[in-house]
């Protein structure tokens, strides 16, 4: 009797006489607040059933608040941290273009056949006669090295197509009740079916439009072998005075290539790896001075209407699209640009998508330098083209064994094309699923400011300066000239980096906090319901043994006995 009375001492497997005596044990001896309520109110069923249900209600939520933290935390949500940081940098690359295309020989009778289709054009839609001299001003061409062997073979096999005319179309605005007109051209498939219109409601945008359409055919007949750059045209004949930190610049400074569009261009600092380029201190004085000719001579008038220089700020080792990102100078005009830098370091991995090199991105890139998510789009929408329509944008480089769009031998890539484009501006392209943005990113802010340059009373003695020191040769008062200083503002810059709202550690800390505000308890509960859960596993093997036994037993007990 007194050994009954005597309480169990624990030991390392507990051997209880039933499931009872088990839970009352744990409730009487864990760290769990409110189970001990459970033992010392069974002579109250309505204690004892409120405060099981209070138990189970406090459980219930627990695992709630659980399910809710683990679905946010696999959510991978993000946040923005910003950091200021001060130290000597390197200059960004900067790209200037003097947007004067070239006409070159090998296709400049085809560009006078286009330039009297474009005047004929313009005749019709709006009964303006265009002389022929306004768009020959400068009958200049461009004489390409090392085409002996090539001949005249694309003169005598390509033939402007007179397939794709201006016409106006009339649009009625049933709200307003006014006419409003378009301009467009009319494009095709291949079996002559499914054509559409491409319209524009300015006819200045669909002249420009039309004429690239035809200029990119002619000058698909360029042979891809050649370099459009290794031409006789030298940096000082863009370039007056360049001046970096109060140096002059050096030869090695630059990098020369030419774009369809926006002509002759050359890049400063384009791998950042020189230390001449070092930023050491803010401010005017130590930025880059340049001198510029703006003078537009013509050469394609209906391909390049803007008179002046394009410049664009960008990053080391990255190919310029002055597209999309790059701005004008005007020419009598002194432009003074500021720049501030911002980083975004993005964490990549299940946060998002990003990537570090480029490396891992199914697409394969046509262009030699770093990755950009620019140059990944581009890339992309020209593989696909050259996969739906058979040949490439020429604007675009070519995948290898591709050749540049051409109507004489693909006559509806215009249409393909098109509608192509069209996907890819409305995001139904995969292009933007499968290139992701850089990991880490530098952007650049501008600020500017203008002024005239030269002044009405120093212009003289600038101009003959100019013209003894850097043989400019220009006698009328035409603005032919332009000043731009680009500069850091400061040399601090902006760091945003993305750093995981919920971490692993943030995680635990929030489940703890969770479980010690609906049980009062810690991590060592949580290991004596685990102990519970084992004892009750061997409790009940136990009972099954010993219930295996006793039938066993009982078996042998009733064996009848046999006779000899």
């Amino acid at each position: 009797a007194r050994g009954e009375e005597e309480e169990k001492e624990e030991g390392l497997i507990e051997f209880y006489d039933s499931f009872k005596d088990m839970f009352e044990f744990f409730c009487k001896n864990t760290t769990i607040h409110g189970t001990i309520r459970l033992v010392c109110s069974g002579s109250n069923r309505m204690k004892t059933a409120f405060w099981t249900l209070l138990l189970l209600a406090s459980f219930g939520m627990l695992y709630w608040q659980f399910a809710l933290m683990f679905s946010q935390y696999w959510a991978y949500p993000v946040v923005l941290t910003m950091s200021m940081h001060s130290e000597p940098k390197m200059f960004p690359a900067i790209t200037i273009c003097n947007l004067d295309p070239y006409r070159f020989e090998l296709v400049s009778e085809h560009l006078v056949q286009l330039d009297h289709m474009a005047e004929e054009s313009i005749a019709f839609l709006y009964g303006i006669k265009t002389s022929a001299s306004l768009f020959h001003v400068n009958k200049k061409n461009t004489h390409i090295r090392d085409l002996s062997n090539i001949g005249n073979l694309s003169r005598s096999s390509f033939k402007l197509s007179q397939n794709f005319s201006l016409l106006r179309m009339s649009d009625h605005n049933n709200r307003s009740g006014k006419k409003h007109s378009s301009v467009g051209f009319r494009l095709c498939n291949a079996t002559g079916e499914n054509c559409f219109y491409k319209t524009y409601s300015s006819g200045m945008d669909a002249i420009l439009e039309w004429y690239r359409f035809h200029y990119m055919n002619i000058m698909s007949q360029l042979p891809v072998i050649i370099n459009i750059s290794d031409h006789e045209e030298q940096i000082e004949d863009m370039v007056y005075s360049c001046q970096y930190d109060g140096e002059p610049c050096r030869p090695s400074d630059y990098v020369h290539f030419h774009h369809p569009v926006f002509g002759s261009c050359y890049t400063f600092n384009s791998k950042g790896t020189d230390p001449f380029w070092t930023a050491t201190k803010p401010g005017v004085p130590y930025g880059l001075s340049l001198i510029l000719r703006a003078e537009q001579k013509d050469h394609i008038p209906l391909l390049s209407t803007v008179a002046g220089v394009k410049v664009m700020i960008h990053n080391h080792n990255q190919t310029p699209f002055l597209e999309h990102e790059g701005f004008d100078i005007r020419p009598g005009i002194a432009t003074t640009i500021g720049i501030q830098q911002d980083e975004v370091n993005r964490l990549g991995g299940n946060y998002g998508k990003c990537t570090t090199d480029g490396s891992d991105v199914n697409v394969k890139l046509l262009y030699n330098n770093s990755y950009t998510l620019q140059a990944c789009l581009q890339s992309c929408f020209q593989h696909i083209m050259v996969r739906k329509c058979g040949c490439g944008y020429y604007y675009y480089p070519l995948p290898p064994g591709a050749e540049y769009c051409d109507y004489n031998k693909k006559p509806a890539w215009g249409h393909c094309f098109y509608q192509l484009y069209n996907r890819l501006r409305n995001h139904h392209l995969n292009c933007f699923d499968q290139c992701p943005k850089p990991c880490r990113e530098s952007l650049y802010k501008v600020s500017a400011g203008t002024a005239k340059w030269p002044s009405p009373k120093s212009q003289d003695w600038i101009r003959q300066a100019l013209r003894h020191q850097n043989g400019y040769n220009s006698t009328s008062n035409r603005k032919d000239i332009a000043k731009v200083t680009i500069f850091y503002q400061q040399l601090n810059y902006q760091s945003v980096n993305e750093s995981p709202l919920l971490s692993e550690n943030l995680l635990l800390s929030s489940m703890g906090s969770q479980w010690s505000l609906w049980f009062g308890s810690s991590v060592l509960s949580v290991v004596e319901m685990f102990e519970l859960l084992i004892d009750t596993l061997v409790l009940s093997l136990l009972f099954c043994y010993q219930k295996f036994r006793s039938k066993k037993t009982l078996k042998v007990a009733h064996t009848p006995t046999i006779p000899s």
